[in-house]
């Protein structure tokens, strides 16, 4: 796979490829650690050592060229509409993050995302991807593979890829593969307006997930903290927390938002913008991962939602020769 451009940011690397049917953009990046940004009530500072990536590797892949959910905070949808990436394209950029100059050949823990560029429920080639990737990663990567997803109601086969990859993750990786659902809001009219009414309604989620038994990691519900409403008691009307898991995080500064106005408010890499929202979650039995970003990571467009296909750049990076 040929790599059209190269940013080297403080925390990893950003990559535009040429896939099928055009671009794609992927990253591979090291990790703080979850001592360091992950349920701990500190800051965290520009410019601290990330881990080796013999201990910790996260990679980072597009599913489609584009998207067409239209979330209110999200540049993606600036680089057109969502047409499905090949098997190819991901396996592609999986090894094409392997396989950059001065990367280690194998790694305690490889992280690998579908969550660069577009909505993977729409891409049945992810669930062949995620059995790919056990059978010729394991043993020297330790894959722990992670869809991301709003639910797209207009998917009709959306209950039958969620089940698949539930049964990935529970079978093939004993657990350690992750599902993680974008709810954001319990509102339905604040959902309805930052998916641009392309999601499915918590109780239409619900009816989708109903006896799906996580093994090993819960199912995460992911909340960018941004002012939306967070009610737990709505919460627990439909998500037990024997199954899930509640994870927020900063409203990341994509173009998007930040024109739209919507933001953490206070300093999103301290913790006092969650810390009221974290206890009332853990009060109703969730148990609450907190991710505080640091200013290196938004500056690094590496975080949810940017894309350098959309127009912007890092503030710090240095481009390398192609």
């Amino acid at each position: 796979m040929n790599i059209e451009r190269h940013f080297k940011v403080p925390t990893g690397d950003i990559l535009v490829v040429s896939g099928v049917k055009g671009q794609l953009e992927m990253l591979s990046l090291g990790d703080y650690g979850q001592g360091v940004n992950l349920n701990q009530r500190k800051s965290v500072p520009d410019g601290l050592p990330l881990l080796p990536l013999t201990d910790k590797w996260v990679v980072t892949i597009s599913t489609q060229y584009g998207c067409s959910m239209g979330c209110e905070f999200c540049d993606v949808p600036n680089v057109g509409i969502g047409r499905n990436a090949t098997f190819g394209d991901m396996t592609g950029q999986i090894f094409t993050a392997l396989t950059l100059p001065g990367v280690p050949d194998r790694t305690e823990r490889l992280n690998i995302h579908f969550a660069r560029m577009g909505e993977p429920t729409w891409n049945p080639a992810v669930l062949y991807c995620g059995e790919w990737i056990a059978e010729h990663l394991a043993d020297t990567y330790n894959p722990h593979p992670v869809v991301s997803t709003m639910m797209p109601r207009k998917n009709e086969w959306l209950h039958m890829f969620i089940r698949e990859w539930m049964r990935i993750k529970n079978s093939v990786y004993h657990g350690n593969a992750g599902l993680q659902l974008s709810i954001n809001s319990t509102d339905e009219t604040e959902r309805t307006r930052m998916f641009s009414g392309n999601a499915c309604t918590l109780s239409g989620i619900a009816r989708i997930m109903r006896g799906i038994a996580p093994v090993g990691r819960k199912i995460t519900l992911n909340f960018a903290v941004a002012g939306y409403t967070v009610d737990p008691d709505v919460l627990l009307r439909w998500f037990s927390p024997e199954w899930y898991v509640v994870k927020l995080t900063p409203m990341h500064k994509t173009s998007t938002a930040v024109e739209a106005g919507i933001e953490t408010c206070g300093d999103y890499t301290r913790p006092e913008p969650y810390m009221e929202l974290e206890d009332s979650l853990r009060k109703v039995g969730y148990d609450v991962l907190v991710f505080i970003a640091s200013h290196d990571e938004d500056a690094s467009r590496i975080t949810c939602g940017n894309a350098i296909l959309s127009g912007t750049l890092p503030h710090k990076y240095k481009e390398e020769e192609s």
